[in-house]
């Protein structure tokens, strides 16, 4: 099943955590804007607390959106090509638990993770929306390593959570860590390429 038919299948909640670990995993870009340590965000744990009980409704997606403003702080610091896309996905965190809303969200949280793993991998250096949007739709021909590996956790993460027993989401947490990971080397590799 393609990433496009795994969300467009999705209930609420997988929805929501699959938004959340996608922002997640980018939130060590911001590490690379210039003054933002000052923002006060940890970028390990800031979301944790919402991993580890991914209850839904309004409660839910209030205490996210504390989160999400702290890391839109970020955009007055000058958040240049990379983190810009972690400060897009928290300001389009949706005002409402509605499945309607939280799909546009996790489509769009989904598809920016990997345009930003399609820069890093240099390419598409100029971004490259169609090209992401063939992947997610399940025409991976000429895809890069590293983008690849995002889309394989993608799928395997909204898997995990729609047959989730109890132990999805811990399993998901932990995909999502490697993840962040991986992203975070990335973004080393390339700071100190261009630095």
């Amino acid at each position: 099943m393609t990433l496009v038919e795994l969300i467009g299948r999705a209930d609420e909640r997988t929805l929501a955590a699959s938004a959340v670990a996608c922002l997640d995993r980018c939130l060590p870009l911001l590490e690379y804007v210039e003054g933002a340590e000052r923002i006060g965000l940890d970028t390990d744990e800031a979301l944790r607390p919402l991993w580890v009980a991914v209850e839904g409704g309004d409660a839910w997606l209030g205490r996210l959106r504390r989160v999400a403003a702290v890391v839109e702080r970020v955009a007055g610091a000058a958040p240049g090509e990379l983190a810009g896309f972690a400060i897009r996905m928290a300001a389009a965190v949706p005002a409402a638990y509605d499945e309607t809303a939280l799909r546009a969200w996790a489509q769009d949280c989904s598809a920016a993770v990997l345009e930003v793993h399609l820069r890093l991998d240099g390419a598409a250096p100029g971004g490259h929306p169609a090209r992401v949007e063939a992947y997610r739709a399940g025409d991976t021909d000429g895809i890069s390593p590293l983008t690849a590996g995002e889309l394989r956790r993608q799928c395997q993460l909204l898997d995990m959570l729609s047959g989730d027993s109890g132990g999805g989401l811990n399993h998901a947490l932990q995909l999502s860590n490697e993840g962040k990971r991986v992203l975070r080397a990335a973004a080393s590799r390339r700071a100190r390429s261009t630095g």
